[in-house]
């Protein structure tokens, strides 16, 4: 089992950046495949970036390709999502997510088993 603390949310001004943390419980940190999901008011969880334990494989959600990376520091537990050229439409509550199922579509919430409580990130125009 694992338990996820996300960090580092807060308000930006557009075209700002701002890095969000994970930070993982447990000795199988580096184990576990993880992602950050986003949502926003009114809409659905939507898949933002994933990366495999080995930092051998990673995705990104389309919306924010090109702008945003995922990183990890399995020595520290850590987890790490950059987030540059940020856009109103950025706005959400962003999730730390982690699993050991192997195979599937990395972007499908079911797929992970562990969530974070969430940060706000908000993006003034």
């Amino acid at each position: 089992q694992i338990q996820l603390v996300e960090s580092g949310g807060g308000l930006v001004q557009a075209g700002g950046s701002l890095r969000l943390s994970c930070t993982g419980s447990g000795r199988a940190f580096s184990t576990y495949a993880m992602a950050w999901f986003r949502q926003a008011p009114g809409k659905e969880r939507e898949f933002v970036a994933a990366i495999s334990w080995s930092v051998g494989n990673i995705f990104y959600g389309g919306s924010v390709k090109g702008r945003f990376t995922i990183s990890r520091d399995n020595a520290k537990n850590m987890v790490y999502l950059q987030m540059n050229s940020l856009k109103a439409e950025d706005t959400a509550v962003y999730y730390c997510a982690a699993t050991r199922r192997l195979g599937g579509d990395r972007g499908v919430e079911a797929l992970y088993d562990y969530w974070g409580q969430g940060t706000q990130v908000t993006i003034s125009s």
